[in-house]
């Protein structure tokens, strides 16, 4: 896929790696995002890399496809929607282990 700027780069990572939910969250402003609409915010990323690993990047948008609400009032339900978005589109590697994994969450 052809990206709009390079996963690795500036835009992307700050010139290193940082994956996942790091790279979502340099891409808001805390003051002025807030209340975030999914639908929106997908409008306007959608298409930036996100990178899930060392070997691998998605768009954006494969994530958030997978986001369970409309709506965040801050970025503590901010992550915790894009956690269950990863979680659910199988993006994380780390899942909690146990008898009750649904209890502990990652």
């Amino acid at each position: 896929m052809d990206w709009p700027h390079d996963p690795d780069g500036e835009e992307g990572s700050e010139g290193m790696r940082k994956y996942d939910m790091a790279v979502f969250a340099k891409k808001l402003d805390e003051e002025e995002d807030f209340p975030l609409t999914f639908s929106e915010f997908e409008a306007r990323v959608g298409d930036h890399p996100i990178r899930i690993n060392s070997e691998k990047v998605v768009a954006a948008s494969e994530i958030l496809s997978h986001v369970d609400v409309e709506e965040v009032a801050d970025l503590l339900e901010f992550h915790r929607a894009i956690g269950r978005a990863m979680r659910e589109g199988g993006f994380w590697e780390y899942h909690p282990v146990g008898a009750n994994p649904e209890v502990k969450r990652a």
